[in-house]
């Protein structure tokens, strides 16, 4: 209990600066039935500070989501899920969650910060999303997209992908009935979207017509990460016909979220992006 009660009041000092551009409902909503195969009794996640991610998890046995909220009458009526990275074993949930839903807030979306199962837990954090998204559209959101950096944007990707085949059985009708197609996808800095033999898609990515329009940003010099994703899902999407718009610099490397470096034309180009998929 202790440890719900710090992650509550860190979130609510680090919204205070805000308040002015966007309203948020402080603290974490546990996704009170989770799909899948839960093997550990819902507890708080461990958390930590580190020096260039803010506060960052290390555990997560049940998912939560963080809403932050556009000022009374701005609202466009459409949801963003934010998907932290980490390499599936922690998540920048500072860095990559509360910071980019606070830069959606002002833009009108309603933003939701996954705080997804790890550590090292695919199929779980896939599971976590498609009944996010589900939550949020029944809910009554005019549209559910997400946007993911890093191993975040690989499960982004995922649930961009594989929508059309459920990963857990449904746990009530009302939900679980509902499409968990996001609607639009945005990938920044994407990892592991080339884990098949030769640098091909990988495997457990399904591109096809159906799958949703992409913003994909990344860099050459990010070599193990960015560089090579951006150029497996663009040729993937092409060969499939689905809309994709990529941004791929020469040099802007990796894990900057919002806070530095070349990489930072992102959020303009996003933005940009996102009016015209909704006009």
């Amino acid at each position: 209990m202790k440890r719900l009660i710090s992650i509550t009041l860190f979130t609510l000092t680090a919204l205070v600066s805000a308040k002015a551009q966007y309203a948020s409902t402080p603290g974490s909503i546990w996704l009170k039935k989770m799909p899948g195969d839960i093997k550990n009794e819902q507890q708080a996640p461990e958390w930590s500070r580190r020096p260039d991610d803010g506060t960052a998890f290390s555990r997560v046995s049940h998912a939560t989501l963080e809403p932050f909220t556009p000022v009374a009458g701005t609202s466009n009526g459409r949801a963003v899920i934010v998907c932290p990275g980490g390499g599936y074993q922690m998540l920048a949930y500072e860095k990559e969650g509360q910071e980019v839903a606070q830069w959606l807030a002002k833009q009108g979306y309603n933003a939701y910060v996954l705080a997804y199962r790890i550590p090292n837990d695919r199929k779980g954090a896939l599971e976590d999303l498609q009944r996010a998204i589900r939550c949020l559209r029944h809910q009554g959101a005019k549209s559910v997209g997400v946007i993911g950096f890093s191993a975040g944007a690989s499960l982004a990707t995922r649930g961009a992908t594989n929508w059309k085949t459920p990963v857990y059985e449904p746990i009530d009708k009302a939900i679980d009935t509902l499409s968990c197609r996001p609607d639009f996808a945005m990938l920044i800095y994407p990892a592991y979207l080339d884990e098949g033999e030769g640098g091909t898609l990988s495997p457990d990515l399904h591109v096809d017509q159906d799958t949703p329009p992409m913003f994909v940003f990344g860099s050459q010099d990010d070599v193990r990460y960015s560089g090579p994703s951006c150029k497996t899902i663009l040729k993937a999407m092409q060969e499939a016909s689905a809309p994709i718009e990529m941004h791929y610099l020469h040099q802007a490397g990796h894990g900057y979220g919002m806070r530095r470096g070349a990489g930072l034309v992102w959020p303009a180009l996003a933005e940009q992006w996102l009016k015209a998929v909704h006009k």
